[in-house]
């Protein structure tokens, strides 16, 4: 086995990107500080074809000079929206039947690999708030 170098991997186009069926799978960042860890987002959703990234609250947003730095590009690829409020955000996505997920390590957190996803489309919170979500969304 051998690394490739960047010459090397088939990539597609933007447009090619674009047309490509999609993950359904949508990550919500919630309150982000660090537009380096949201550019690196991007990268990790290009790669999976995720359907849409949602940046709320003071997460970055694109155009940004760390998001296109550790995301190699994938904020042109990757669809995104901004909300100013995370809660709107993922009571919009359950109103389309999203299931939602909160990501964080809790003492009641279950470990990835005890995980079994639900149907899809699946929702994926990450951020600071992440846990007390439940609470606070809509049925």
């Amino acid at each position: 086995m051998k690394k490739l170098k960047s010459n090397e991997i088939k990539t597609i186009t933007i447009e090619e990107f674009k047309k490509c069926k999609k993950t359904p799978l949508v990550i919500v960042l919630d309150n982000i500080r660090s537009a380096l860890n949201v550019g690196s987002i991007f990268r990790t959703s290009d790669t999976f074809l995720v359907d849409k990234i949602l940046l709320c609250g003071i997460t970055a947003c694109p155009p940004q000079k760390d998001i296109r730095k550790s995301g190699l590009g994938a904020d042109s690829s990757v669809e995104w929206e901004y909300y100013s409020n995370t809660v709107e955000a993922v009571n919009t996505l359950i109103k389309k039947n999203y299931t939602i997920i909160s990501v964080e390590q809790t003492n009641t957190s279950n470990s990835l690999e005890n995980i079994k996803l639900p149907k899809m489309p699946v929702a994926l919170i990450f951020g600071m708030k992440s846990m007390g979500y439940h609470k606070k969304l809509s049925t």
